[in-house]
Protein backbone atom coordinates (compact mmCIF):
# COMPACT_ATOMS: atom_id res chain seq x y z
CA UNK A 1 0.00 0.00 0.00
CA UNK A 2 1.45 3.40 -0.82
CA UNK A 3 2.17 5.41 1.90
CA UNK A 4 1.66 9.33 2.43
CA UNK A 5 5.62 10.80 1.67
CA UNK A 6 7.99 11.46 -1.21
CA UNK A 7 11.90 10.84 -0.44
CA UNK A 8 15.09 11.31 -1.94
CA UNK A 9 18.16 9.35 -3.56
CA UNK A 10 21.63 9.40 -2.70
CA UNK A 11 23.17 9.20 -6.16
CA UNK A 12 23.01 8.30 -9.80
CA UNK A 13 21.40 5.01 -9.08
CA UNK A 14 19.54 3.15 -6.97
CA UNK A 15 21.45 0.53 -4.58
CA UNK A 16 20.66 -2.26 -3.01
CA UNK A 17 19.54 -1.02 0.12
CA UNK A 18 17.89 1.86 -1.38
CA UNK A 19 15.83 -0.33 -3.78
CA UNK A 20 15.13 -2.65 -0.92
CA UNK A 21 13.87 0.53 1.78
CA UNK A 22 11.78 1.85 -0.98
CA UNK A 23 10.20 -1.64 -1.80
CA UNK A 24 9.52 -1.62 1.50
CA UNK A 25 8.10 1.26 2.75
CA UNK A 26 6.55 2.23 -1.03
CA UNK A 27 6.69 6.09 -0.89
CA UNK A 28 4.25 7.70 -3.05
CA UNK A 29 7.10 9.29 -5.41
CA UNK A 30 10.86 10.01 -5.39
CA UNK A 31 11.98 13.93 -6.33
CA UNK A 32 15.40 14.33 -8.04
CA UNK A 33 17.92 16.69 -7.69
CA UNK A 34 21.41 17.93 -9.31
CA UNK A 35 23.36 14.71 -7.80
CA UNK A 36 21.12 12.45 -9.59
CA UNK A 37 21.61 13.88 -12.86
CA UNK A 38 23.89 13.13 -15.27
CA UNK A 39 22.53 12.09 -18.94
CA UNK A 40 19.37 11.06 -20.30
CA UNK A 41 19.77 7.59 -20.66
CA UNK A 42 21.45 7.60 -17.04
CA UNK A 43 18.37 9.74 -15.63
CA UNK A 44 15.73 7.19 -17.34
CA UNK A 45 17.23 4.33 -16.15
CA UNK A 46 16.75 5.71 -12.47
CA UNK A 47 13.20 6.64 -12.78
CA UNK A 48 12.60 3.02 -13.73
CA UNK A 49 13.95 1.86 -11.45
CA UNK A 50 12.63 3.64 -8.92
CA UNK A 51 8.90 2.68 -10.20
CA UNK A 52 10.38 -1.05 -10.74
CA UNK A 53 10.78 -0.74 -6.62
CA UNK A 54 7.65 0.17 -5.89
CA UNK A 55 5.77 -1.70 -8.74
CA UNK A 56 3.67 1.19 -9.69
CA UNK A 57 3.99 1.94 -14.13
CA UNK A 58 2.61 5.96 -13.01
CA UNK A 59 4.49 6.35 -9.43
CA UNK A 60 5.35 10.18 -9.64
CA UNK A 61 8.60 11.49 -10.51
CA UNK A 62 9.27 14.69 -9.22
CA UNK A 63 12.25 17.23 -9.69
CA UNK A 64 12.68 21.50 -9.42
CA UNK A 65 13.33 21.83 -12.78
CA UNK A 66 12.22 26.44 -12.76
CA UNK A 67 14.96 27.65 -15.02
CA UNK A 68 17.62 30.63 -13.20
CA UNK A 69 19.17 29.35 -10.30
CA UNK A 70 16.81 26.44 -10.03
CA UNK A 71 17.47 23.80 -12.79
CA UNK A 72 18.38 19.93 -11.51
CA UNK A 73 18.46 19.13 -15.48
CA UNK A 74 20.81 21.59 -17.46
CA UNK A 75 23.77 21.59 -19.69
CA UNK A 76 25.19 19.81 -21.45
CA UNK A 77 22.64 17.70 -22.21
CA UNK A 78 19.61 20.10 -21.29
CA UNK A 79 19.67 24.08 -22.13
CA UNK A 80 20.12 26.38 -19.43
CA UNK A 81 16.36 27.88 -19.09
CA UNK A 82 15.86 31.34 -18.36
CA UNK A 83 14.35 32.29 -14.43
CA UNK A 84 10.84 33.25 -13.87
CA UNK A 85 11.45 36.87 -13.91
CA UNK A 86 12.26 37.28 -17.74
CA UNK A 87 8.75 36.30 -18.11
CA UNK A 88 7.38 38.91 -16.51
CA UNK A 89 9.55 41.65 -18.25
CA UNK A 90 7.73 40.92 -21.82
CA UNK A 91 5.79 44.02 -23.00
CA UNK A 92 2.11 43.09 -22.60
CA UNK A 93 0.45 40.81 -20.64
CA UNK A 94 -0.02 38.62 -23.84
CA UNK A 95 3.27 38.16 -25.21
CA UNK A 96 4.59 37.18 -21.11
CA UNK A 97 1.92 34.53 -20.81
CA UNK A 98 2.30 33.05 -24.59
CA UNK A 99 6.39 32.89 -23.50
CA UNK A 100 5.56 31.13 -20.41
CA UNK A 101 3.55 28.76 -21.42
CA UNK A 102 5.30 27.96 -24.64
CA UNK A 103 8.64 27.55 -22.08
CA UNK A 104 6.63 25.53 -19.79
CA UNK A 105 5.92 23.53 -22.61
CA UNK A 106 9.54 22.85 -23.77
CA UNK A 107 10.47 21.65 -20.10
CA UNK A 108 7.65 19.35 -19.28
CA UNK A 109 8.68 17.64 -23.04
CA UNK A 110 12.45 17.36 -21.34
CA UNK A 111 11.50 15.95 -18.31
CA UNK A 112 8.34 13.60 -19.61
CA UNK A 113 11.45 12.25 -22.29
CA UNK A 114 12.94 10.74 -19.50
CA UNK A 115 10.33 9.60 -17.16
CA UNK A 116 9.81 12.38 -14.94
CA UNK A 117 6.27 13.37 -14.66
CA UNK A 118 6.17 16.29 -11.91
CA UNK A 119 7.82 19.11 -11.94
CA UNK A 120 7.85 21.63 -8.57
CA UNK A 121 6.88 24.52 -10.69
CA UNK A 122 5.30 27.50 -10.74
CA UNK A 123 6.90 29.26 -7.42
CA UNK A 124 3.59 31.94 -7.01
CA UNK A 125 5.40 33.50 -4.26
CA UNK A 126 5.15 37.19 -4.83
CA UNK A 127 8.62 39.32 -3.39
CA UNK A 128 7.71 42.09 -1.03
CA UNK A 129 10.51 45.01 -0.74
CA UNK A 130 14.02 43.95 1.65
CA UNK A 131 12.62 40.42 1.46
CA UNK A 132 15.22 37.61 1.03
CA UNK A 133 16.66 36.92 -2.36
CA UNK A 134 15.86 32.96 -2.38
CA UNK A 135 12.54 33.97 -4.39
CA UNK A 136 14.34 36.99 -6.09
CA UNK A 137 13.96 35.66 -9.48
CA UNK A 138 12.05 32.60 -8.96
CA UNK A 139 9.06 34.91 -9.34
CA UNK A 140 7.43 36.06 -12.11
CA UNK A 141 6.60 39.54 -11.10
CA UNK A 142 6.49 41.60 -7.77
CA UNK A 143 1.93 42.36 -7.81
CA UNK A 144 0.02 39.27 -7.65
CA UNK A 145 -2.00 39.67 -10.67
CA UNK A 146 1.55 38.86 -12.78
CA UNK A 147 2.27 35.75 -10.56
CA UNK A 148 -1.23 34.67 -11.32
CA UNK A 149 -1.23 34.96 -14.79
CA UNK A 150 2.11 33.84 -15.59
CA UNK A 151 1.60 30.62 -13.31
CA UNK A 152 -1.70 29.32 -14.66
CA UNK A 153 -0.16 29.84 -18.34
CA UNK A 154 3.08 27.63 -16.64
CA UNK A 155 0.64 25.51 -14.98
CA UNK A 156 -1.44 25.10 -18.62
CA UNK A 157 1.95 24.33 -20.63
CA UNK A 158 2.90 21.50 -18.03
CA UNK A 159 -0.19 19.71 -18.21
CA UNK A 160 -0.53 19.77 -21.97
CA UNK A 161 2.40 18.18 -22.15
CA UNK A 162 1.70 15.33 -19.26
CA UNK A 163 3.55 16.82 -16.46
CA UNK A 164 2.11 17.76 -13.43
CA UNK A 165 2.74 21.16 -12.29
CA UNK A 166 2.94 22.04 -8.26
CA UNK A 167 1.99 25.48 -6.71
CA UNK A 168 4.43 26.60 -4.36
CA UNK A 169 5.29 27.66 -1.92
CA UNK A 170 1.75 27.86 -0.44
CA UNK A 171 0.40 30.20 1.02
CA UNK A 172 3.31 32.52 0.37
CA UNK A 173 6.78 32.73 1.17
CA UNK A 174 7.15 36.65 -0.80
CA UNK A 175 7.99 38.35 2.26
CA UNK A 176 10.44 36.24 4.50
CA UNK A 177 13.34 37.66 5.08
CA UNK A 178 15.05 34.54 6.07
CA UNK A 179 15.46 31.37 3.88
CA UNK A 180 13.67 28.82 5.11
CA UNK A 181 16.43 26.12 4.16
CA UNK A 182 19.18 27.31 6.98
CA UNK A 183 16.65 29.07 9.14
CA UNK A 184 12.79 29.87 10.23
CA UNK A 185 11.17 32.92 8.89
CA UNK A 186 8.81 34.68 10.37
CA UNK A 187 6.14 37.42 8.33
CA UNK A 188 4.52 40.06 10.36
CA UNK A 189 2.13 41.31 8.07
CA UNK A 190 -1.83 42.13 8.64
CA UNK A 191 -4.24 38.87 7.51
CA UNK A 192 -5.97 41.65 5.61
CA UNK A 193 -2.11 42.06 3.56
CA UNK A 194 -1.33 38.51 3.23
CA UNK A 195 -5.29 37.80 2.15
CA UNK A 196 -4.84 41.02 -0.95
CA UNK A 197 -1.20 40.06 -1.74
CA UNK A 198 0.53 37.05 -0.70
CA UNK A 199 -2.81 34.40 -0.80
CA UNK A 200 -3.86 35.89 -4.06
CA UNK A 201 -2.02 33.97 -6.92
CA UNK A 202 -3.05 30.51 -4.92
CA UNK A 203 -6.54 31.44 -4.68
CA UNK A 204 -6.54 32.40 -8.51
CA UNK A 205 -4.66 28.70 -9.01
CA UNK A 206 -6.96 26.71 -6.31
CA UNK A 207 -7.85 24.23 -9.11
CA UNK A 208 -4.33 22.89 -9.61
CA UNK A 209 -3.82 19.46 -8.72
CA UNK A 210 -0.72 19.84 -6.63
CA UNK A 211 0.77 21.84 -4.13
CA UNK A 212 3.50 22.25 -1.98
CA UNK A 213 3.49 24.24 1.81
CA UNK A 214 5.90 27.16 2.55
CA UNK A 215 8.28 26.62 6.04
CA UNK A 216 7.24 30.25 7.42
CA UNK A 217 5.54 31.69 10.55
CA UNK A 218 2.71 34.27 9.70
CA UNK A 219 2.58 35.76 13.34
CA UNK A 220 -1.02 37.28 12.53
CA UNK A 221 -2.17 33.89 11.60
CA UNK A 222 0.11 31.62 13.85
CA UNK A 223 2.67 32.93 15.93
CA UNK A 224 3.56 29.36 17.20
CA UNK A 225 4.25 27.00 13.99
CA UNK A 226 5.26 27.20 10.26
CA UNK A 227 2.65 27.44 7.51
CA UNK A 228 3.55 23.53 7.03
CA UNK A 229 2.84 22.08 10.54
CA UNK A 230 -0.02 24.60 11.34
CA UNK A 231 -3.64 23.34 11.81
CA UNK A 232 -5.13 26.76 11.27
CA UNK A 233 -2.98 27.66 8.14
CA UNK A 234 -3.90 24.64 6.28
CA UNK A 235 -7.20 24.51 7.19
CA UNK A 236 -8.70 27.67 7.65
CA UNK A 237 -6.29 29.43 4.89
CA UNK A 238 -4.68 26.91 2.27
CA UNK A 239 -8.30 24.93 2.23
CA UNK A 240 -10.61 27.77 3.48
CA UNK A 241 -9.47 31.18 2.40
CA UNK A 242 -7.83 30.22 -0.61
CA UNK A 243 -9.67 27.03 -1.40
CA UNK A 244 -7.13 24.69 -2.99
CA UNK A 245 -7.79 21.24 -2.81
CA UNK A 246 -5.43 19.56 -4.33
CA UNK A 247 -2.57 17.33 -2.77
CA UNK A 248 -0.69 19.38 -0.75
CA UNK A 249 3.10 18.09 -0.33
CA UNK A 250 4.90 19.58 2.83
CA UNK A 251 8.38 21.53 1.83
CA UNK A 252 11.40 19.09 2.53
CA UNK A 253 11.31 18.07 6.10
CA UNK A 254 15.12 18.05 6.29
CA UNK A 255 15.26 21.97 6.08
CA UNK A 256 16.83 23.90 8.88
CA UNK A 257 13.63 25.82 9.07
CA UNK A 258 12.04 22.59 11.32
CA UNK A 259 12.57 21.40 14.53
CA UNK A 260 12.40 18.24 16.04
CA UNK A 261 13.39 14.46 15.01
CA UNK A 262 12.09 13.60 11.64
CA UNK A 263 9.68 11.30 12.87
CA UNK A 264 8.23 14.09 14.76
CA UNK A 265 8.36 16.43 12.00
CA UNK A 266 6.36 13.75 9.83
CA UNK A 267 3.94 13.86 12.38
CA UNK A 268 3.22 17.67 12.85
CA UNK A 269 3.13 17.38 9.09
CA UNK A 270 0.19 15.03 9.10
CA UNK A 271 -1.61 16.41 12.26
CA UNK A 272 -1.86 19.66 10.72
CA UNK A 273 -3.68 18.36 7.58
CA UNK A 274 -0.98 17.73 5.03
CA UNK A 275 -1.28 14.83 2.55
CA UNK A 276 2.08 14.73 2.04
CA UNK A 277 5.65 14.32 3.70
CA UNK A 278 8.83 15.48 1.54
CA UNK A 279 12.10 14.54 2.53
CA UNK A 280 14.57 15.19 -0.18
CA UNK A 281 18.68 14.34 0.71
CA UNK A 282 18.70 10.94 0.09
CA UNK A 283 19.98 9.93 3.69
CA UNK A 284 17.56 7.13 4.84
CA UNK A 285 18.99 7.79 8.35
CA UNK A 286 16.73 10.79 8.58
CA UNK A 287 14.05 9.38 5.69
CA UNK A 288 13.34 6.23 7.62
CA UNK A 289 11.51 7.87 10.67
CA UNK A 290 9.64 9.82 8.00
CA UNK A 291 8.63 7.01 5.99
CA UNK A 292 7.25 5.08 9.77
CA UNK A 293 5.84 7.86 10.42
CA UNK A 294 3.95 8.58 7.17
CA UNK A 295 0.17 6.90 7.48
CA UNK A 296 -1.11 4.65 4.24
CA UNK A 297 -2.17 6.70 1.77
CA UNK A 298 -6.28 6.91 2.16
CA UNK A 299 -9.72 8.89 2.41
CA UNK A 300 -9.48 12.66 0.96
CA UNK A 301 -5.71 12.23 0.33
CA UNK A 302 -5.88 9.19 -1.77
CA UNK A 303 -8.61 11.01 -3.62
CA UNK A 304 -6.60 14.18 -4.34
CA UNK A 305 -3.56 11.83 -5.08
CA UNK A 306 -5.78 9.50 -8.01
CA UNK A 307 -7.79 12.71 -9.25
CA UNK A 308 -3.94 14.26 -9.97
CA UNK A 309 -2.35 11.03 -11.67
CA UNK A 310 -5.64 11.04 -13.73
CA UNK A 311 -4.65 14.04 -15.58
CA UNK A 312 -1.59 12.29 -16.91
CA UNK A 313 -3.72 10.28 -18.61
CA UNK A 314 -4.69 13.05 -21.06
CA UNK A 315 -3.49 12.93 -24.87
CA UNK A 316 -0.10 15.07 -25.17
CA UNK A 317 -0.43 18.51 -27.57
CA UNK A 318 1.81 18.00 -30.15
CA UNK A 319 4.88 20.49 -30.02
CA UNK A 320 7.64 21.34 -32.36
CA UNK A 321 10.55 21.64 -30.26
CA UNK A 322 12.67 23.35 -32.86
CA UNK A 323 10.39 26.27 -33.68
CA UNK A 324 9.29 26.65 -30.00
CA UNK A 325 12.65 26.91 -28.69
CA UNK A 326 13.20 29.37 -31.48
CA UNK A 327 9.99 31.50 -30.63
CA UNK A 328 10.87 31.86 -26.74
CA UNK A 329 14.75 32.85 -27.82
CA UNK A 330 13.20 35.58 -29.86
CA UNK A 331 10.34 36.52 -27.57
CA UNK A 332 13.25 36.83 -24.52
CA UNK A 333 15.52 38.25 -27.12
CA UNK A 334 13.61 41.29 -26.70
CA UNK A 335 14.58 41.67 -22.65
CA UNK A 336 17.63 40.73 -22.72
Amino acid sequence: MTKAFICGCKGLSLDAQERALIARHQPWGLILFKRNIDTPAQVAALVESFRESVGRADAPVLIDQEGGRVQRMGPPHWPAYPAAKRFGELEGREAQVEAARLNARIMASDLKAVGINVDCLPVLDVPAPGSHAIVGDRAYGADPQTVAALGRAVCEGMLAQGVLPVVKHIPGHGRAKADSHLELPRVDASRRELEEVDFAPFKSLNDMPLGMTAHVVYTALDPDHPGTTSPLVVEEIIRGHIGFDGLLMSDDLSMKALSGDFGDRARAVFAAGVDLALHCNGDWAETEPVAMAAPVLAGKSLERAERALALLKAAEQPLDLVDARAKVHSMLATTA
